[in-house]
């Protein structure tokens, strides 16, 4: 029997362009990953995927979360060099309904509602406040923050370019870092730090504190030579995690996350040993007069492969009540 489809869905990132179909029962199927570098548009990926799937007619519906602000229904990438409206994924592939949505919205849809097996509790063991907002944060090729609060009419995501507002240092060896980023870039934003890039250049810059040379080449590489026992990039790991956890506590509180606290992205799942064990949440309890609030918020690592796929489903769901 032929599938009927509800929609498309998508999440469309700096690196990453993943798509999937929507059946009208609900189930995300044929998942796909593109490196979206590849291809001159958000439409000329749309067009790969649809072709790969065989689905025959074009989907009704379409929701593609999108790394970047949307504003009335057109973005332009943070990361890449694209610009695409909802009215142009209409006329182009006559969907029905096109909604464009913030990455981290999706992800703030989809991350309290994961199996258990999809996340990874990051510190004590802690009751989650369910009618208080969750906060989602995550960092990638960008760093990504969203919440999810509550109202009488169900969930509310809440997009923001939180990962845009200044970076603070947490002690004197990370003022040194953000003396070396601002001659680098000016302005220091918490994305400068918590990327990939910032990885990279956190680990080039106490490499240089430390009067050593800097050998490794790219963020992966830090990656694979700090969780295969490198000291220097080990280091960057750990001052990475310092962050992270400093961040997100802040963040926490700006938005009274007692909902809790998701770290998703594509950098945290994989050094997520690093995360348990290190200084992560010991920051974010770090707190001063606060600390006893931040300590009662738990903080989970997403492991889910697809969570703004997920997210993207959700809101999908919701457009078809419309």
């Amino acid at each position: 029997m032929k599938v009927q489809w509800a929609g498309l869905v998508g999440d469309v990132g700096g690196t990453h362009a993943r798509f999937a179909l929507v059946d009208t029962q609900g189930h995300v199927r044929h998942p796909q990953t593109y490196m979206a570098r590849d291809h001159a548009s958000l439409e000329a990926v749309i067009t790969a995927y649809l072709k790969t799937t065989n689905a025959g007619r074009n989907p009704p519906r379409a929701v593609v979360a999108v790394a970047g602000p949307v504003v009335e229904g057109e973005i332009a990438f943070t990361n890449l060099d694209w610009r695409v409206s909802e009215m142009e994924l209409l006329a182009q592939f006559e969907f029905e309904t096109v909604r464009l949505i913030n990455d981290f919205t999706a992800q703030a849809l989809a991350c309290p509602r994961l199996d258990a097996g999809d996340l990874r509790l990051i510190g004590p063991s802690l009751p989650r406040a369910h009618d208080c907002p969750a906060l989602i944060v995550g960092a990638g090729t960008g760093f990504g923050v969203a919440a999810l609060a509550l109202s009488e009419r169900g969930e509310i995501a809440i997009a923001t370019e939180g990962g845009h507002a200044a970076f603070a240092p947490g002690d004197e060896t990370e003022v040194e870092l953000w003396r070396r980023a601002n001659a680098r870039h000016g302005r220091v934003s918490i994305e400068r730090m918590l990327s990939g890039q910032g990885l990279f250049d956190i680990y080039r810059d106490l490499a240089e504190m430390a009067g050593a040379s800097a050998t490794l080449a790219d963020p992966a590489e830090v990656m694979s030579a700090g969780l295969a026992g490198d000291t220097a990039a080990g280091a960057a790991l750990d001052r990475f995690a310092a962050i992270l956890g400093s961040t997100a506590g802040d963040l926490a509180l700006s938005f009274g996350a007692r909902g809790g606290v998701f770290i998703a992205g594509g950098i945290a799942p994989r050094m997520a040993e690093r995360l348990a064990t290190g200084p992560f949440r010991q920051r974010f309890e770090a707190k001063g007069r606060m600390g006893d609030y931040v300590r009662a918020i738990p903080t989970q690592l997403v492991l889910h492969p697809y969570p703004a796929i997920f997210g993207a489903a959700r809101a999908l769901t919701q457009l078809e009540r419309l």
